[in-house]
């Protein structure tokens, strides 16, 4: 399989720096072939054009959201991108860009889906009273934080956690556990069959 991906980010890219640290010290055995950003002035997308990755800024304002895919899929086909990882990437994905890359998009999120889906999780989390939070890598489906997942991580939540300390516990099992996702779909170590992913 091409080993080449495409991260795309609309803020600080943290989870795109841990992905790159990850390549350059031989952890992860793949090529990014472009960081694409629909916010010009992220901190993610100008700290790739530091790194020398192929910076891409595609502004999506005013553009339906299937326009603004076949875009974004022109610009990936023509790196002959083979997976495209989200990190933090404030857009739903058209179904239009899902069929073109099926089981071919990775995402990420800070809580053990399915419970707290969508927009602050760590917030849901804590505001739920639960005892135990964490991340999940998933494949994107063309629901909400609703697709197979591929890894889980799990994070106590301590009696003192606020939104920033659980936050940040989580962000490092993201970093961890993101790159190990990406290595199992480029190397073709996982099915999916049904809601399921299996690895092999």
């Amino acid at each position: 399989m091409n080993k080449r991906i495409a991260v795309l980010l609309s803020g600080r890219g943290s989870n795109f720096l841990a992905i790159s640290d990850n390549i350059r010290s031989g952890k992860l055995d793949a090529e990014i072939a472009c960081v694409l950003s629909n916010v010009a002035d992220a901190p993610g997308l100008v700290r790739a054009r530091e790194l020398g990755y192929d910076a891409i800024f595609l502004n999506s304002r005013g553009k339906e959201r299937e326009d603004y895919d076949r875009e974004v899929a022109k610009e990936l086909r023509r790196r002959d991108v083979e997976l495209i990882c989200l990190a933090g990437f404030m857009r739903l994905l058209s179904p239009y860009l899902i069929r073109e890359f099926p089981n071919r998009i990775l995402n990420i999120h800070p809580a053990l889906l399915p419970a707290f889906p969508g927009l602050h999780a760590q917030k849901q989390a804590l505001e739920y009273g639960v005892k135990y939070s964490g991340c999940t890598v998933h494949l994107v489906d063309e629901g909400v934080d609703t697709g197979p997942i591929v890894l889980q991580a799990i994070v106590p939540v301590l009696d003192d956690d606020d939104e920033d300390r659980l936050s940040a516990r989580i962000l490092k099992e993201e970093h961890r556990i993101y790159s190990e996702a990406i290595d199992l779909v480029l190397r073709k170590r996982i099915v999916v069959s049904g809601r399921r992913v299996l690895q092999r």
